[in-house]
């Protein structure tokens, strides 16, 4: 079986509650770990049980300024579910740089769990510490919520589903102050009975060019809809990633440590897949492409160092057939003292700190963005990515990554790439320093925040709210 790590990071108390009060909530990327500690041992108490009890490294909270126009108004804020995946925790972090900028916001979850589940229980007090209500999805406080904010910011295409459940047939009388945010790009989410509303809305909040042109042309060719206003918001780095991300010192612990773990030594190349486990994401393609890129090194003879390749983001009870077929992938081609599996995790930025290399490898149309990709900008990474979807946006190819096709004609392209990067040191950190610099031009939380400040505005002006205020 292939080498499986549950990285088990015993370094000082400091670093500890550092990482996780900055990344409990940051990442678009965030999965649960199961793995758990107290300060000098992961195996006592639960991640979701943690995020509870260390509290937010808070300090005076400086606000960039661009939100303050919010002071006062009442924003609902739906999302289809509460998880530790990307489109609930996006919306989070608006929730709280709205409430920054003295907005009154409610929370509303369509989709909960029929059980107790401590994730939602964690999250849903984390945004109660922050002043965000949490609301039921369905009943009078949900409607008349919806019909006194000055606007409804819908979160994902499924969420869609909660306007007819709360309004039925009064559904026009909300339509003109919502504002939907898109972050998907699967074919399956094209359905008339998430979207029929579409149209009539204020406006739509779409996370890349690339995503907001597939939702024009899918939306009026397959269903004979038409998109209301389209609005691209390209997302930013937190402060606290940025704060982790240029502080040497947390990032060499951080990489010492985990390198260890897995067996790595620090002059060892380390190339990593940092996504949930499934075939979407092309784990699968990205072994096939390392195993190619081992054979070229061994073909031509090229001196460089040993090379490993670390797919993060395991789940055997998620993706059961699939996590097989890369273990049984690994074994057949005898590289299992080159390949590590560590299973999802909360906190990313260990394993940004201790990589070589990002490999972007999702297939199809891609990523609607991709905000691991900018994450590892910020860590000044080079980038190997798929050339769809949102990494066009993101990577500039030959300056801050190099990309490559999707689909199984992009291996071989990949193991090209990957040994480029390999043989070519200098080249790996004039990337990783150019990504850096492009992540502080354009990709940096201040840069959203602005983005979505003319967002607002705009669809506030249209719904004819912007002047209105309420009050509890």
């Amino acid at each position: 079986m292939a080498k499986s790590s549950v990285t088990c990071l015993n370094f000082q108390k400091r670093w500890i509650l550092l990482l996780l009060a900055i990344f409990s909530i940051s990442t678009g990327i965030a999965f649960i770990m199961r793995a758990a500690f107290d300060p000098c041992d992961f195996h006592s108490r639960s991640v979701e049980e943690v995020m509870v009890s260390i509290p937010e490294r808070r300090g005076p909270e400086k606000n960039s300024g661009f939100l303050d126009f919010m002071k006062s108004k009442l924003i609902l804020l739906v999302s289809h579910e509460l998880s530790l995946s990307g489109g609930p925790l996006l919306l989070m972090e608006l929730a709280f740089l709205l409430r920054n900028g003295g907005a009154q916001v409610v929370w509303i979850t369509n989709q909960n769990p029929a059980e107790p589940n401590e994730v939602v229980y964690s999250l849903e007090h984390r945004m109660l510490d922050r002043g965000v209500q949490v609301i039921p999805a369905k009943g009078p406080e949900a409607l008349e919520t919806a019909l006194n904010a000055n606007l409804v910011i819908l979160n994902t295409a499924v969420a869609g589903k909660w306007l007819d459940a709360v309004f039925k047939e009064g559904v026009s009388r909300v339509l003109p102050k919502v504002l939907w945010w898109i972050h998907e790009m699967r074919g399956h989410y094209f359905k008339l009975e998430y979207v029929k509303h579409l149209p009539f809305v204020a406006g739509a909040m779409i996370d890349s060019h690339t995503t907001a042109e597939y939702w024009r042309n899918r939306t009026e060719q397959r269903l004979g809809i038409k998109m209301p206003q389209n609005y691209v918001v390209h997302l930013g780095n937190s402060k606290d990633l940025m704060e982790a991300a240029e502080d040497s010192v947390a990032r060499r612990v951080l990489r010492e440590h985990v390198r260890g773990s897995l067996g790595v030594r620090n002059e060892d190349l380390l190339f990593a897949i940092i996504n949930s486990v499934s075939r979407g994401k092309g784990q699968d393609l990205f072994l096939q492409s390392f195993y190619e890129s081992l054979q070229i090194i061994q073909e031509q003879k090229l001196q460089v160092p040993s090379m490993h390749a670390v797919i993060v983001g395991s789940d055997m009870k998620a993706q059961p057939k699939f996590e097989k077929q890369l273990h049984d992938f690994v074994v057949e081609k005898k590289i299992q003292d080159q390949v590590h599996f560590v299973n999802k995790s909360l906190t990313v930025a260990p394993y940004l700190a201790a990589i070589d290399v990002l490999v972007q490898n999702s297939q199809a149309r891609g990523e609607c963005f991709g905000r691991i990709t900018i994450e590892a900008m910020a860590f000044q990474l080079p980038v190997l990515g798929t050339a769809a979807g949102g990494t066009t946006e993101i990577v500039v190819n030959g300056s801050t990554g190099l990309l490559h096709p999707a689909g199984k004609e992009g291996v071989i392209p990949l193991a090209k790439n990957i040994v480029k990067l390999a043989t070519h040191v200098e080249r790996r950190f004039t990337m990783g320093k150019k990504g850096f610099e492009r992540v502080k031009e354009r990709f940096m939380e201040h840069h959203m925040a602005e983005r979505i400040a003319k967002v607002l505005k705009e669809v506030l002006k249209k719904s004819g709210t912007s002047a209105h205020s309420f009050k509890y």
